[in-house]
């Protein structure tokens, strides 16, 4: 499965999250970090899901950008 997420530049490092898994955020000192960070967060996110027996969501939001 391939998941959007979505990183911030905070004032002193990154934010990253999932809009489709509500609760699944990383941050990091750099984006390749936070992207690294936000990996390990989704995967240890749907193991507990699937070791609770609650269904994993489809992903299902789009990431696109607008030129304004």
């Amino acid at each position: 499965m391939r998941y959007a997420i979505v990183i911030e530049k905070m004032e002193s490092n990154y934010s990253a999250y999932v809009p489709d898994l509500p609760g699944c955020i990383a941050t990091g000192s750099t984006i390749e970090e936070t992207e690294s960070l936000i990996k390990e967060a989704i995967a240890f996110h749907l193991e507990g899901m699937r070791e609770d027996h609650q269904p994993v969501p489809e992903p299902t939001s789009l990431v696109e950008y607008v030129s304004i």
